[in-house]
């Protein structure tokens, strides 16, 4: 039927698949017939796990009131398609800040606390992944 010749660990094995019926094999290995019986085979998922990141529960203080850096991360992985905020600019609580689109959805990231953008570390057409910082507010 079929002839292949393999190498392992430097031995040499001409081997013959003489036929094939369901998950039996007969094959000659050497000249030496051997009935293989094959198992099923294991096939993994082709498409990879979406985990959204999850903030820790906390009690929350009043955003306007926080103090200090603020942090704006992906919330999943995709690529940012928009910006509409620029470092030094005065931004809301719960404004759009940027377009995040993953598994060719749109989705709109909101700032979490009032204040000024301080840097923006991503820019239009750059692929994040979950967790990555986007923006830093003061």
């Amino acid at each position: 039927m079929r002839r292949y010749k393999f190498t392992i660990s430097g031995n040499k094995y001409n081997v013959e698949i003489k036929s094939f019926e369901e998950n039996i094999a007969e094959i000659e290995v050497n000249g030496t017939s051997y009935q293989v019986e094959l198992g099923k085979e294991i096939k993994t998922p082709q498409t990879p796990k979406l985990v959204r990141y999850t903030p820790p529960t906390t009690p929350k203080a009043p955003a306007l009131n926080t103090p200090g850096l603020s942090l704006i991360k992906a919330p999943l992985p995709g690529t940012i398609i928009a910006i509409t905020v620029l470092p030094g600019m005065q931004i809301k609580l719960d404004q759009p800040v940027i377009i995040l689109e993953a598994m060719k959805m749109e989705n709109n990231v909101f700032a979490e606390k009032s204040g000024t953008v301080k840097t923006v570390r991503v820019a239009v057409g750059d692929t994040v992944m979950q967790g990555d910082i986007l923006i830093e507010i003061e």
